[in-house]
This record gives structure tokens, C-alpha cells and sequence, in this order.
């Protein structure tokens, strides 16, 4: 499922989207936000894809090896390790993925290239040399071969990224998140069972989140950044990172509005978003200047967590 961070990362750019844009229509971002979100579930199908059109690369080469007028004693004696990975097969075979991606465009179809790139930097790898040459092999390897591209070979992709890009604006910055939910699905996989398909949301309270937060942020959005306002007195509040101002207007909306998660949850969170979205320097600033906000929040009794242990 999507993570928490993820949907928050999303609620932040499409605030600094709305707000940059001078939109008035909270319906229309809300509507952006949803199919930004919905986008990086598709992206997760569409990865989980990408190792099958590796493997058919490899099965065509290994047919066209075949049809050679003098093919070599290799190529008509093959190994066909990767090309029956069983974990592939069960991804190929897979009917919800192969229905859900009816729905999508195609993603790789176009891209031989990289599929080249891809097949070439696998079977370059030490991982996948000593899978292809092991003296046996178990539906456990065939998972850890798996596991491996993704870890390995495709999350250091300079040209899988760069085509992420290309498909789609909404994917920037989305191929890590996808990635590890592709991991998941590969840590349920059973032999003989059908492909595990990790769910978009984990629960209803997951599925509300990313549109609460935005739309508690952006109601209360002048109002959050007094607090921001207080604490910089004595700076020129204009020469604050933009991003940083969000960052935090979003923090507090969740602080406020969100009575079920930690304050060190979200405290954790939001600092750890800046650290990666923002300018260097960022956390230190956020860390300080939330730390003073919580305090004052607390004293105006505007956090009320439910629950033991949430304060």
C-alpha cells in the first residue's frame, strides 16, 4: 500500500501546485491530488511488469540464438534458468495485473532500448551470474533473483528513471515508492499461488488521509502560518523557502487536525520530508521552529491526541 510519507509528499507539492498557480478551486486540486495518488499506483503495476519484458527479451534472444544458420554449442543447449523463473511466470500469469494494466497506456512497449539496457546491466551482475550457474536452484532463488533487479539493477537505472520521467510528470520522484511495493509483493509470493497484489490504501483511514490533510492545510493556511510568523520575528519572513513554509503549514494541519497520530509521528515525518524536498539547511530550521510551534499549540490546548502514549 502507499505509504503515509508518500501521501503527505503529495499533499505538499499539490498545495505548492495550488497555491503557486493561484488557483481558487480546492475541488480542482483536490481532484489533481487523487489522480497524482492514483498515478503512483499505477506506476507500482507497471514496474512489477517491467522484469516480465526483460525476461521475453531474453527468451527472444534465446530463440533468435536458436535460428542461427551455425548457432554455437550455447545457444542451441541454453540455460533457461531466468527465462522459467517461476516468480516471472507468476507475474506474466497474472490476471488482476494484466486487467489493471488494460486499463493503463503502455509503459514499455515502445522502449526496447531500455529493456536492452536493463536485460544487459542483469546479466552483468555478479547476483545474477551466480543464480544462472548455481548447481540447483529453489522458488526461493527465483524470488531473491527477482528481489535483486529491482534492489540492484532497476532502483540504478539512470535510463529507467529518465523514462519514468517522460510517462509521465506525475511519476517524478515516484520510481523508489513503487519500487518498494513491488518488493512486497515479492515477499508474499507463495509457489503455486497466484500474485499477491498490494492494495492502494491500507485501510478507509489511509484512503481519506492525503485529502484531509489538504484540505485542512489549505482552509487554514493563513492562519497556520502566524504560527510560522511568530517564531521568525526577527526574520525577513519573504526570504523563507517557500517549501519550507509548506512543509510546515502542513505539519501543523496534522498536529491539529489528526487526532490519532503521535506528535513525534508527524514531528519525524515533515523532518524528514525537508531533509529531501527543501534547501540544505532545511530540517535544522523545520526541526527548531516545529519544536516552538508544538510547544505553543500545546499551550493553546490545540493538540489533543486520542489515545495512550500519543502526546
Amino acid at each position: 500500500m502507499l505509504s503515509r510519507r508518500l501521501l503527505r509528499i503529495k499533499v505538499i507539492k499539490e498545495l505548492y501546485s495550488h497555491l503557486k498557480s493561484e488557483s481558487d478551486s480546492m475541488t480542482g486540486s483536490l481532484r489533481n491530488l487523487t489522480a497524482s495518488i492514483d498515478k503512483t499506483y499505477e506506476l507500482y503495476h507497471q514496474m512489477l511488469e517491467l522484469i516480465v519484458e526483460v525476461q521475453r527479451y531474453a527468451r527472444q534472444r534465446i530463440e533468435l540464438g536458436q535460428k542461427k544458420r551455425l548457432p554455437t554449442k550455447e545457444e542451441l543447449n541454453p540455460n533457461l534458468r531466468f527465462v522459467d523463473n517461476a516468480v516471472v511466470a507468476q507475474i506474466a500469469d497474472s490476471k488482476p495485473l494484466a486487467d489493471y494494466l488494460a486499463k493503463c497506456a503502455p509503459a514499455w512497449n515502445d522502449r526496447p532500448e531500455l529493456i536492452k539496457i536493463l536485460y544487459n546491466d542483469l546479466t552483468a551482475s555478479d547476483f545474477y551470474r551466480r543464480y544462472m550457474e548455481a548447481g540447483g536452484h529453489t522458488y526461493k532463488d527465483d524470488v531473491q533473483l527477482a528481489e535483486n533487479f529491482y534492489i540492484e539493477i532497476a532502483d540504478n537505472c539512470e535510463a529507467l528513471e529518465e523514462a519514468i520521467e517522460e510517462l509521465s510528470i506525475q511519476w517524478v520522484d515516484d520510481m523508489d515508492f513503487s519500487i518498494l511495493m513491488v518488493l512486497r509483493s515479492l515477499s508474499m509470493c507463495r509457489a503455486g499461488q497466484s500474485l499477491p497484489i498490494v492494495q492502494e490504501f491500507k485501510n478507509d483511514d489511509d484512503r481519506r488521509f492525503a485529502g484531509e490533510l489538504f484540505r485542512s492545510a489549505l482552509a487554514n493556511y493563513g492562519d497556520y502560518m502566524k504560527y510560522i510568523e511568530k517564531f521568525t520575528q526577527n526574520w525577513d519572513v519573504d526570504r523563507i523557502a517557500f517549501l519550507d513554509g509548506l512543509i510546515m503549514v502542513a505539519a501543523i494541519a496534522e498536529l491539529i487536525n489528526f487526532p490519532t497520530i503521535p506528535v513525534k509521528v508527524t514531528f519525524d515525518e515533515y523532518i524528514e520530508i525537508s531533509k529531501y524536498y527543501s534547501t540544505p539547511g532545511s530540517s535544522v530550521f523545520i526541526n527548531g521552529l516545529l519544536d516552538k510551534i508544538v510547544e505553543e499549540l500545546r499551550t493553546q490546548q490545540l493538540i489533543n491526541k486520542e489515545g495512550r502514549g500519543l502526546m
